[in-house]
């Protein structure tokens, strides 16, 4: 398995940060948190997990401990020192599993709108959370008009957030958009993170652990020995594309 890596410099003395983006979503996401990162010294590295970004798209592995155990291998092939894990919406379900499996690979565990998703709590039962959580047909949009929804929707944004956001999906040359990630392969994670709750690995973690909610969620962080909320009330849940500043900063704490 290979996996595509933005590699943000830095100084390879100081904590590295891994950052990890959610389920059909790309590295690109990161680059503003990066960019904060960098300059106050620290390398970054933002990673495509499988059938995202820039990654390629093996026929199986798509579930959140598959995912995990990607980031430790490719934090062994960096030969990186412990660093501080971040990971947004799914992603943060999966840098959990990464710190409950591999305890040595996290100096501190960031978990910034997600890291805490129960989908077997907030559904009755397995189909119901299938036909809500099933992603829409793209058959026809165009990325001209996902990126005037998107203005629209985030007037806030920077463009480059918007970009990276578009990135999520494939443009080809008629501008027209397609799935990076299969809807069945999306499923397949869907369904992981219904049989798989984070809640279970919780006492399993040492590190220290900064909790990043958007809005008005209450994250269910029970078994956590050391954390600390950090809560955006009115903020999106793509909080590192909406707030890179912000979120670099609390990031930074855990360093």
């Amino acid at each position: 398995m290979r996996l595509h890596v933005r590699v943000h410099g830095g100084d390879l003395t100081k904590t590295p940060f891994l950052l990890v983006h959610g389920l059909s979503s790309n590295a690109r996401l990161w680059d503003g948190v990066a960019g904060h990162l960098v300059a106050a010294g620290h390398p970054a590295y933002a990673v495509d997990l499988r059938s995202h970004g820039e990654s390629p798209s093996p026929p199986d592995g798509y579930d959140t401990a598959t995912a995990a155990a990607d980031l430790d291998a490719l934090l062994g092939e960096l030969a990186l020192p412990p660093a501080v894990v971040a990971g947004q919406s799914w992603g943060g379900n999966v840098v959990v599993q990464l710190a409950a499996r591999h305890p040595e690979r996290v100096h501190g565990l960031a978990l910034v709108d997600g890291g805490w998703i129960n989908l077997a709590a907030q559904f009755p039962d397995w189909e119901s959370c299938a036909a809500r959580l099933r992603p829409p047909d793209v058959t026809g949009l165009t990325a001209a008009h996902l990126r005037e929804r998107l203005r629209s929707g985030h007037p806030d944004w920077e463009p480059w957030a918007i970009e990276a956001t578009i990135f999520n999906l494939a443009t080809g040359p008629d501008d027209r958009l397609s799935r990076r990630l299969p809807i069945p392969q999306h499923m397949q994670i869907v369904r992981s993170m219904w049989d798989d709750p984070p809640q279970q690995y919780f006492g399993r973690i040492d590190a220290p652990v900064l909790a990043i909610p958007a809005g008005s969620k209450t994250p269910d962080l029970a078994g956590l020995r050391d954390v600390k909320i950090r809560p955006y009330p009115g903020g999106d849940h793509d909080l590192h594309a909406q707030h890179p500043a912000s979120v670099a900063a609390d990031l930074l704490s855990l360093a």
